[in-house]
């Protein structure tokens, strides 16, 4: 053996004790293997990684929604089927709204397509002028002769096509504003006051104009969907859970303070009493006696009963009792299950975005995760009467244009910033 072959045999000897290839996520793409995402010490992420394209797109999490989707349009139409009875809709056809909420969602669609098209820096760049036309519709909501009233809350823009309720735009404009904020100041994060002030103040100025509607169940949504995000986004974890005491006891002295508010809560813990049955827990009681109707797997798709005049709002808030009374407690289950799915990949999509160094992209979904996940759990507990009446829609489901269509505009977000990662993660562009 000459003096050069054993060079050449020591270096194979050398090399077969070192590790092969290159390392990390772009890596182990190029391999074609699986790349792992770790954030906080654990692999949130162990998938193929597909094509970005639009095959790219998630469709696990498309197919929940349309899901979702259709089983509300089928509900909607049973429950409000008989409306027309009512000579309060007696002019009504019986497809007067499921028709529209089809529209509502053919509306959303377009929309989501178009969402889907703006790249998520984009979206980085509108989050300041979208939250002031956001407080500029508020605004404008309460102006009289402007803003349509109903039950005594002025919530609604007529707009021919639909009644906009700004609301539902406040909360994809507050997640954009709060996600960007905590990008742009991330040095300031371990820092409270000067940390959390500037969205104190933003929440606080919404929360305003939303309780002058009155809306408090949307400011609600509103107020976690900030915190959350400070939370996610480092603010210091001590100090934050001094802010949560703080809003607590806000949100309490705003419902002691107001004797109707504090009415539905004295409702909601003895709905049964003589004092409230036919009053401010009548809607509770009559949501509880169709999911109690609906047993084990319900009465049967339109069979409801407490959807013929019994219990008021069927096909908005109180969605959910006719479908507990109609498939029953597998049908409510099943239901929860699409919710917390939806909801946990959501928040995989947010912290894969960041293991990616897409900050605001993940603040942001994961603001979105928040806003479905918890108002999902908000109208749940409500119509099951874990929690007191509020006028919060069930996400994707519930009569509501444009709840609908800034639902999609947020699932359109989502996707995007998904179909981006996985750009990234092939070391293309997103």
């Amino acid at each position: 053996m000459n003096a050069r072959e054993r060079w050449h045999r020591w270096l194979a000897a050398v090399a077969a004790l070192l590790p092969q290839g290159r390392s990390g996520p772009r890596a182990a793409a190029a391999a074609g293997g699986e790349i792992p995402v770790r954030l906080m010490r654990r692999d949130w992420t162990r998938s193929p990684a597909p094509a970005a394209s639009a095959s790219g797109i998630d469709q696990p999490l498309l197919w929940v929604v349309v899901a979702l989707l259709s089983w509300g349009l089928v509900m909607v139409y049973s429950a409000s089927v008989a409306l027309p009875d009512n000579p309060r809709f007696a002019s009504y056809s019986p497809y007067h709204f499921v028709l529209r909420h089809a529209l509502a969602i053919g509306i959303g669609a377009v929309a989501g397509v178009i969402a889907f098209q703006v790249p998520t820096s984009r979206w980085q760049t509108l989050a300041n002028p979208l939250f002031v036309v956001a407080i500029a519709l508020l605004v404008i909501v309460l102006v009289p002769f402007i803003g349509k009233g109903v039950n005594g809350a002025r919530r609604w823009i007529p707009l021919g096509v639909m009644n906009f309720q700004p609301s539902e735009l406040a909360k994809l404009a507050v997640l954009l504003y709060a996600a960007g904020y905590m990008v742009r100041r991330m040095e300031v994060k371990e820092k409270f006051f000067r940390a959390v002030w500037p969205i104190a103040m933003a929440v606080g100025l919404v929360g305003v104009l939303l309780l002058a509607e009155p809306d408090m169940g949307a400011f609600m949504v509103i107020a976690v969907i900030a915190m959350g995000i400070l939370f996610l986004g480092g603010v210091n974890a001590r100090m934050f859970f001094l802010i949560a005491l703080v809003v607590a006891a806000a949100f309490t002295m705003v419902v002691l303070t107001n004797e109707w508010r504090r009415e539905r809560i004295f409702a909601y813990l003895d709905p049964w009493s003589e004092q409230h049955a036919l009053g401010k827990g009548y809607q509770l009681t009559h949501a509880l006696i169709a999911l109690g109707r609906g047993e084990w797997f319900g009465v049967g798709l339109g069979a409801s009963v407490e959807k013929l005049h019994w219990l008021p709002e069927a096909h908005t808030d109180f969605l959910l009792a006719v479908i507990g009374e109609e498939f029953g407690f597998v049908g409510v289950l099943s239901l929860i299950a699409l919710f917390m799915w939806l909801t946990r990949r959501m928040m995989q999509i947010g912290r894969q975005a960041i293991a990616l160094d897409q900050v605001f992209a993940g603040l942001a979904v994961q603001g979105v995760g928040l806003w479905i996940g918890f108002q999902a759990f908000i109208n749940i507990g409500v119509n099951l009467g874990a929690l007191p009446t509020k006028g919060l829609t069930l996400p994707f489901m519930s009569y509501g244009g444009s709840a609908i269509l800034m639902n999609l505009v947020a699932v359109a977000f989502v996707l995007r910033v998904d179909w981006e990662n996985k750009a990234l993660m092939h070391g293309g562009r997103a």
